[in-house]
């Protein structure tokens, strides 16, 4: 079976309203003319009339029979005329209603041939939107915020896998440097007869590479963990957290020569204590680190309205402003890309990031102009 196209169907169903309006108009007026001769008077026909085609006859019976007559060629004459209107009416309409199809399908031919040049590469173009603002109007713009937003998830994905390549990149040049490093201490040595003494630099050498890949592989499976989001939610008081964490480093604060206060007040949170552990032993990790010797760490802890806060402040090198968001990258380190060289795995401010929007917190960082990092967290407190 043959299926007509809209714009035929829809000049087909407007010449059928067209004709089937005009045969109802045509049997009208049959009808009611028919009637109305048939209601005169039919002793006018004794009378006679000036325009009667012959002379009418004195009897009255065959003037009424002449009347009859004129009557049914009067009526046949109406029919015939009528038909012959009616079928013109009805080829005009067929193609009115062909042209005005034509211009009702315009709009939405003009959707079919944009999602038709449309691609992946392409998704600038748009659905010309014209007034008046009818189902048409409304059709279109429904098709162009569709496109929007498959334009914007495109985008989205684009840039996650730009993103996720760049992490794969530099996961395996981290994973790769130990492996040289091992693979190069083992060739040096092993060339000759190799002593105790360079056996055992050597064994040094290997075991710092492992420990290196090691931290390397838990930084990034705690990453992996942090996006998928919390597992275990309890109930958690970042000062506490802070307080145990702190006490655990001053001994390596004192290591690097760098003062280490604390001012902590309750700031009860609900999260995974395991994740919230590893974002302040970063943090904490961090400001040591990267500070100066005889430098400071002031770590803060309260409550506002609606979020437990949570800042660390340290001193140490001048960070240019436009690089203190990027070091919340994975394996990006200051302004440089190149292997760290103090055993750090370079996913540290990455794992924070990554805590923090799997508890629906807020992160913010500045590089004060003294230098060194002012970390701000603010994490949603429980609902009483």
């Amino acid at each position: 079976m043959v299926r007509l196209a809209a714009r035929s169907r829809l000049a087909l169903l407007h010449t059928g309203l067209v004709l089937a309006a005009g045969a109802v108009l045509v049997t009208l007026t049959y009808v009611l003319m028919r009637r109305n001769l048939n209601d005169r008077p039919r002793m006018l026909a004794i009378i006679g009339s000036p325009d009667a085609p012959s002379p009418i006859p004195a009897d009255g019976l065959a003037a009424l029979e002449n009347v009859n007559r004129l009557h049914a060629e009067t009526l046949s004459q109406l029919l015939t005329q009528s038909l012959i209107a009616l079928a013109i009416v009805t080829v005009l309409a067929a193609v009115l209603g062909w042209l005005l199809a034509g211009r009702v399908l315009r709009p939405i031919q003009a959707i079919s041939a944009t999602a038709q040049r449309l691609s992946a590469e392409n998704l600038s173009e748009r659905v010309p939107v014209t007034a008046p603002a009818d189902e048409l109007a409304t059709l279109a713009q429904t098709v162009n915020g569709m496109l929007d937003r498959i334009q914007s998830g495109i985008t989205e994905q684009e840039k996650l896998l730009h993103s996720l390549q760049m992490f794969v990149a530099n996961a395996a040049h981290e994973l790769r440097t130990p492996l040289t490093t091992m693979r190069t201490a083992i060739d040096v040595t092993l060339d000759g007869q190799p002593s105790t003494e360079e056996l055992l630099v050597m064994t040094g050498d290997v075991r710092t590479a492992v420990e290196h890949s090691q931290r390397t592989l838990d930084g990034l499976l705690t990453l992996a963990r942090s996006h998928t989001g919390p597992s275990r939610q309890h109930p958690i008081d970042l000062a506490d957290v802070v307080a145990g964490i702190a006490d655990a480093s001053r001994a390596q604060a004192k290591s690097h020569h760098v003062e280490l206060r604390t001012d902590l007040r309750p700031s009860p949170i609900v999260g995974d204590p395991v994740l919230i552990d590893r974002m302040v032993i970063n943090l904490v990790d961090n400001a040591i680190r990267y500070n100066e010797t005889g430098g400071t760490i002031a770590i803060t802890t309260q409550t506002t309205a609606e979020h437990a806060q949570l800042r660390v402040t340290n001193t140490g090198q001048r960070i240019q402003p436009d690089t203190a968001a990027q070091l919340f990258e994975p394996f990006v380190r200051g302004t440089t890309n190149q292997p760290r060289t103090d055993g750090g795995a370079g996913l540290g401010l990455s794992i924070v990031r990554a805590v923090v929007d799997a508890h629906h917190g807020q992160l913010s960082s500045s590089a004060p102009e003294t230098g060194g990092l002012d970390i701000t967290i603010r994490i949603p407190t429980p609902l009483r």
